[in-house]
């Protein structure tokens, strides 16, 4: 197992990174003239801050690496090859210490979300299946079930590719084995001859996980050519630490990739997904036009900030593997205290037991207090249900004001004879 994810001081982290900004290009004392790039405007963010000394993602926002390009590849632009070095230990963190793989043995970048790497998932297979096996575009589709994120049916749209939904129990919110073969069969007789699975980790409105071993069961016996992809986009920094099995990591030989999205559970700025791939796939996006870029570029995005990589290095390095396990536990007993409370006022909801969203039946909570608490609905046209999201600034005080509330309007709805 990999050694890289372990706890550093504040000390520790600013000499980490400061030598990998003295690795980068300096724009002031070296003549780089053919880059169309530079520092942040210095008459707006001035360099000589006094506080940028002692603030490293603040000092590499300044410094305004580009990190094009798939850095785990060999190759890449060698004037943000400090920076780079920081992306790859988030990968290998993620790719080994969370998701138990081999070491050195997956492909990644920083993204731009959870959307961006699931289309770029969709992308590598549809290329896959259309070079290795000669299909039509036309006879690869994306099979995911109807509480997957909208991400999917924009990577259709995008990728011209079918998608097909399978239909999940409204109170379980599971994929049995019936709904799954029924989808399947129906696909097939439309002409679908391969499939981009897509398994949920932890789904973004109900928190539900999907039980992989019903996916990969009905797709051996029913003999479908498939690759499957993990959507740990809201549950990739949470579910490992609650139920980590090894059915939702990369010790199951059938995932090959996963999206994790660092600015939810992370707490990382906007704009920073992860996405992860088993070695020898991510060539099939290749964009060998991009010929004047070192290494050229396998990512969908393009340019993007080296700095949101550093974000993500240092929450990790600052929590350490024993802090993330504590702030998981917290979050989680929160959860189970505000799930007592509902089910002691017979509120109905739904809650994965490994997750920290609970969803609330809309009409056993009124849209005023649902406002008044930024309850998100499923439907802002037609609600059915509303989730309530625990995290670290969600408190038990903050809870027990929406309890409360609840408990006022039941008084209300139903007084005493």
């Amino acid at each position: 197992m990999s050694s890289i994810w372990k706890k550093k001081s504040h000390e520790e982290i600013k000499e980490i990174i400061f030598d990998a900004l003295d690795n980068n290009v300096d724009y002031v004392k070296q003549n780089i003239l053919g880059l169309p790039a530079s520092y942040l405007d210095d008459k707006v963010f001035h360099q000589d801050a006094s506080f940028l000394k002692n603030s490293p993602f603040t000092s590499t926002l300044v410094n305004n690496p580009n990190h094009i390009g798939c850095h785990t590849l060999g190759k890449s632009e060698p004037f943000f090859s400090g920076i780079q070095a920081i992306e790859r230990q988030v990968i290998e963190i993620c790719s080994v210490d969370i998701l138990k793989g081999d070491p050195d043995n997956h492909d990644g970048y920083i993204a731009s979300g959870g959307t961006e790497s699931n289309i770029q998932a969709v992308w590598i297979y549809r290329n896959y299946f259309m070079k290795k096996y000669g299909a039509k575009r036309e006879e690869v589709a994306i099979i995911c079930s109807e509480d997957s994120h909208y991400s999917f049916d924009k990577a259709a749209n995008i990728l011209a590719i079918p998608i097909v939904k399978i239909k999940v129990n409204p109170e379980t919110r599971e994929v049995t084995k019936a709904a799954l073969i029924e989808t399947l069969e129906a696909a097939k007789k439309d002409g679908i001859k391969h499939f981009v699975v897509i398994c949920n980790m932890m789904t973004t409105m109900f928190g539900s996980v999907d039980d992989v071993d019903i996916f990969i069961d009905v797709l051996q016996e029913k003999n479908t050519s498939f690759k499957m992809h993990v959507d740990g986009a809201y549950g990739g920094f949470y579910y490992p630490f609650t139920k980590n099995k090894g059915r939702l990591t990369f010790e199951n030989e059938h995932i090959t990739s996963f999206t994790l999205d660092a600015h939810k559970m992370a707490q990382a700025p906007y704009g920073t997904g992860i996405f992860l791939i088993r070695k020898d796939y991510i060539q099939y996006v290749n964009t060998s036009e991009a010929s004047y870029v070192e290494g050229e570029d396998y990512t969908l995005i393009g340019s993007r900030s080296g700095a949101n990589a550093i974000a993500v290095w240092m929450i990790l390095m600052k929590n350490g593997p024993f802090g993330w396990q504590e702030k998981i536990f917290i979050l989680q007993k929160r959860t189970d205290w505000m799930s007592e409370q509902l089910a002691e006022m017979n509120v109905d909801y739904y809650r994965h037991s490994k997750s920290n969203i609970i969803t609330i039946k809309s009409n056993c909570i009124h849209k005023d207090i649902a406002a008044e608490f930024g309850l998100i609905p499923d439907n802002h046209q037609n609600p059915k249900w509303y989730k309530i999201v625990i995290m670290d600034h969600v408190t038990i005080e903050k809870l027990m004001s929406l309890v409360l509330r609840i408990k006022a309007f039941q008084k209300i709805r139903s007084p005493k004879i």
